[in-house]
């Protein structure tokens, strides 16, 4: 295999992976196209073996028949003086054997072998296909199919229709990528003056470069008479030596292809989605999905944990009749607390029509600036992906939201020590109570008085009572006071977490898609941009 053989294959890959990227997302004629070129491409390569296939093409009238048999040394093709049209495609090859396989994947039937040894024109298909210009649409179909399939072509025209529009605008503009495996043949030059065939040559080829076939060799003949035919079939015969045709032919189609495809791909730069918009989605979907009321949840319900465990017991009795707000939130629930068949979601209110604009809004944002530059198909693949799963998008961080662990449920160590306290400061003031009505209760019994016990003047059991009063609500105004920083503490960290929860949901279910059509659309650029590349 030649060099450029490994580089067709190479650009055939290539655009292969582009058409794969592109599917469903480019315009879907100009994607069939490429794919097309890709399965042709393989095809083609799979019947090579070392055959080159040459098509004669042309209008009616132009003599393409008597060139046909002027150029095999047969008499094959009909002729006859009243313009026969060629109703199917013909072929011929020289050798031991005819080529049946690739005459197949051609759809030719009429086949004919030259039989022959080494020749100058072994290994070549020579076809000759309906006239481009006749009334039967079949005919037309037929050249229009086989021009797409053959190597290389040999447009035969005549001194009085050179110019004819059918050829020059159905074929050889829209051909013109494929110039250098294209000829051009001049036939009954018999007809004209040696001053009129330089002159009609001369507007044939200024036709053929404005029309950009520059690099399309132009050539005389009269298969009449015989004038040309030897030059014909010795370029003929370097084409087939060459070995080249089919590998110029298949390059040229995939250059058209990847050219084609390029354009529909644009060439903007591929949009980037920055952490601003990110940040904004993630908060305005965490808000939807309740986030600041389970961390307000959290808050409350560290202040409510902390001050019953911290505070005065004979206050704190009152903060115990007071639901558990994650509780009712089911935002701190054990396994326990779920029946077996349940799923673990939370009780939080549903979005109100505030936060559902704003996390749309966020949506948008996030999808405009990712569309930004993008082809229509590419666009609308980047918002269904953005949006694909929005209807459970909610559902899942929900139930993102009640699997975060807030870290809630247990205390922290400060808490038992000042319940310990407050315990031990209402046991002095029972036990202050108890002295202080102790004598009372035996004078009235006739019972000896327990002896006075001062300090300071001051009866000890009024030291126990009201000592224990005062301190017990000291402790409990210094208990609320660093319960409250660490209520807020915790709804800050909880607040962190859910928002972790939240991001993780959100950059599965819209980021990593978003992210995933932007890379097929890079690697559909970077691909095609291989492709096109000669």
């Amino acid at each position: 295999m030649s060099a450029a053989d490994d580089r067709l294959a190479a650009r055939v890959r290539a655009l292969a992976a582009a058409v794969e990227a592109a599917e469903g997302r480019s315009d879907a004629a100009v994607s069939a196209d490429a794919r097309a070129v890709v399965e042709r491409a393989g095809e083609r390569v799979a019947f090579s073996g070392s055959y080159t296939v040459v098509a004669l093409a042309g209008a009616t009238g132009s003599g393409k028949s008597s060139l046909f048999n002027a150029v095999t040394g047969t008499e094959l093709a009909r002729v006859a003086v009243r313009r026969p049209t060629t109703a199917k495609p013909m072929a011929v090859s020289w050798g031991s054997e005819l080529p049946h396989a690739l005459l197949d994947w051609l759809d030719v039937t009429g086949r004919h072998l030259v039989p022959s040894g080494p020749h100058e024109l072994s290994d070549l298909v020579l076809l000759d296909l309906p006239d481009h210009d006749s009334t039967e649409v079949s005919h037309r179909l037929t050249v229009d199919r086989l021009v797409e399939l053959v190597d290389a072509l040999i447009w035969v025209v005549d001194p009085q229709k050179y110019a004819d529009a059918a050829l020059h605008e159905g074929y050889l503009k829209r051909l013109a990528p494929y110039a250098d495996v294209m000829m051009v043949v001049l036939n009954q030059a018999d007809r004209l003056t040696p001053e009129e065939l330089d002159r009609c040559l001369g507007d044939l080829r200024r036709l053929l470069d404005a029309e950009g076939l520059r690099a399309t060799p132009i050539m005389a003949v009269s298969a009449l008479r015989g004038t040309g035919i030897k030059e014909l079939r010795e370029a003929l015969a370097r084409t087939v030596a060459n070995k080249q045709a089919m590998t110029r032919r298949l390059s040229a189609d995939v250059t058209v292809a990847a050219t084609a495809l390029a354009a529909d791909l644009g060439t903007a730069n591929v949009p980037r989605v920055d952490e601003r918009l990110q940040r904004q989605v993630v908060a305005g979907l965490g808000a939807a999905a309740g986030v600041p009321i389970a961390v307000d949840g959290v808050r409350r319900a560290w202040r409510k944990r902390g001050t019953v465990a911290t505070g005065w017991p004979f206050v704190t009795w009152l903060a115990r009749l007071r639901p558990d707000p994650l509780k009712r939130l089911r935002l701190d629930l054990t396994p326990g607390d779920h029946s077996p068949t349940e799923v673990n979601r939370t009780s939080l209110p549903k979005a109100s029509a505030v936060q559902r604009a704003r996390a749309d809004q966020g949506l948008r944002e996030l999808t405009d600036a990712a569309t930004s530059g993008l082809p229509r198909g590419w666009a609308s693949a980047v918002r269904n992906a953005a949006g694909d799963r929005r209807a459970v998008l909610l559902d899942r961080l929900d139930v993102a939201i009640a699997g975060t662990d807030l870290e809630v449920r247990r205390g922290t160590w400060w808490w038992g020590l000042f319940g310990v306290l407050q315990w031990l400061l209402i046991a002095a003031v029972v036990v202050g109570a108890v002295w202080l009505l102790a004598n009372p209760l035996l004078l009235g019994l006739g019972l000896p008085q327990l002896p006075p016990v001062l300090w300071y003047g001051v009866p000890a059991g009024t030291w126990l009572l009201v000592g224990g009063v005062l301190a017990g609500l000291l402790l409990g105004v210094l208990g609320r006071a660093l319960v409250e920083i660490g209520a807020n503490a915790h709804a800050r960290d909880a607040r962190r977490s859910l928002e972790d929860a939240v991001r993780a949901v959100v950059t599965e279910e819209v980021f990593e898609p978003v992210e995933a059509e932007l890379a097929r659309y890079r690697l559909a650029r970077q691909q095609v941009a291989e492709a096109a590349r000669t």
